[in-house]
């Protein structure tokens, strides 16, 4: 049957219906009013991980994953194919940028509740798709082949081999023989490539899951009315777009004027497996794992606490007992976060320096507040607590 007078749009719509879905979901889709700039950083993430995929992409058409040509393919990336430093640069940077926006993405989920009912699964696929881009990115921190990163990826392997029963193998199958060679770092490869576009199947998940349930924000009150609401187009499109200026600004300001901020300097030497250097130092968003699987002198016991830092994360949404999301309006539980993220930040600190004496120390005192936390405090502040009284609504609150 012929629709001589039906539009393009029109005739689109009736068969698949792309234009409405997009305009309910990301023009006319209701946010809560008072959303601070710390709600962009998930749109900055997103920007980020477009242009590692995109930089990514160019940089795999130069780039050997053969132990003898790798370090020389990027060499040759960075010094003879037209703009390859550039594009480097940029895949660089955007990991350093994709980690600080996720970092600050995940401590504001945590400070405002947005893991609570009826945000559970929200919260479980943010963090599913945080442990894939730590493959990802520890995946590409091995492929230039540079000394810290054969060594780096060796102390990986080892802590593998640590694990009862499974361990050996799953270091024998990721290694496929021996010892690092042309088909582990085949395999790393494939691997870098095939999660980095995994992450982008898990983010549809997430961002189908926030327009599920809707947004939290600051005071952790749903909205009850009309006025608490505004749409996503134009107050927080233009929001975004100014936020995003700024986090690009300070993108091309790590690429141009701190390219040595981008990675360790022992990395712009080739791998040597018969040198072990002097101190094996991991990229500055590994460190506070790092700082964990080093805290005990059993490689068994270091690899459970480092992964088990991140285990219990997706048991924060039944941990947390309390009624009130918001750490705004809990005086005690806000305290509690301060010494967790200030933790967090000490790990890392003390992840860049060799494991002893004072830095020793730190990691451990660091690891024992960590888990204090979560598996103490968390669950048993509710009970002691007095929290303050929430607002009526969300009209009044700033945006």
């Amino acid at each position: 049957m012929n629709e001589p007078n039906t539009p393009p749009t029109g005739w689109l719509e009736t068969r698949l219906p792309i234009v409405s879905a997009f305009r309910r979901e990301y023009v006319d889709f209701a946010m809560p009013r008072n959303l601070s700039y710390l709600w962009n950083f998930g749109a900055f993430a997103t920007i980020a991980l477009g242009l590692l995929i995109v930089s990514g992409i160019f940089l795999a058409l130069n780039y050997t994953p053969s132990p003898t040509e790798a370090f020389s393919s990027i060499e040759t990336i960075d010094r003879h194919v037209a703009s390859g430093w550039l594009v480097r640069a940029i895949h660089m940077g955007g990991v350093s940028m994709l980690f600080v926006a996720l970092y600050v993405h995940m401590a504001r989920s945590l400070y405002y509740g947005s893991y609570k009912a009826p945000r559970e699964l929200l919260w479980l696929t943010g963090l599913g798709l945080f442990i894939l881009v730590m493959i990802a990115a520890f995946a590409g921190y091995i492929l230039p082949w540079g000394q810290m990163s054969y060594w780096g990826a060796t102390v990986v392997i080892n802590a593998l081999n640590a694990v009862p029963l499974i361990g050996p193998s799953l270091a024998s199958w990721l290694l496929g023989g021996e010892g690092l060679g042309s088909v582990a770092l085949h395999r790393i490869y494939v691997l870098h490539f095939v999660t980095a576009f995994s992450i982008i199947g898990v983010i549809v998940l997430h961002v189908a899951a926030l327009h599920v349930t809707g947004s939290n924000n600051p005071t952790g009150i749903e909205p009850k009315t009309a006025e608490d609401v505004v749409p996503f187009h134009p107050y927080y499109t233009t929001k975004d777009g100014l936020g995003l200026c700024l986090f690009l600004m300070v993108y091309a300001a790590l690429i141009f004027f701190a390219p040595d901020l981008l990675t360790l300097a022992n990395n712009y030497a080739m791998a040597n497996p018969l040198v072990t250097p002097g101190d094996i130092t991991p990229e500055w968003y590994f460190a506070p794992f790092y700082a964990i699987l080093r805290a005990v002198p059993s490689k068994l016991g270091g690899l459970l606490l480092s992964a088990g830092s991140l285990a219990v994360l997706f048991a924060v949404p039944w941990l947390d007992r309390s009624p009130i999301r918001s750490a705004r309006y809990r005086p005690v539980l806000r305290w509690a976060l301060l010494g967790l993220f200030l933790a967090f930040i000490a790990l890392g600190v003390a992840g860049m320096h060799k494991p002893t004496g004072f830095w020793l120390g730190v990691s451990r005192l660091g690891v024992i507040y960590y888990y204090l936390y979560f598996l103490v405090l968390l669950p048993f502040l509710p009970r002691v607590e007095i929290p303050r009284s929430l607002p009526a609504t969300l009209r009044g609150e700033g945006a």
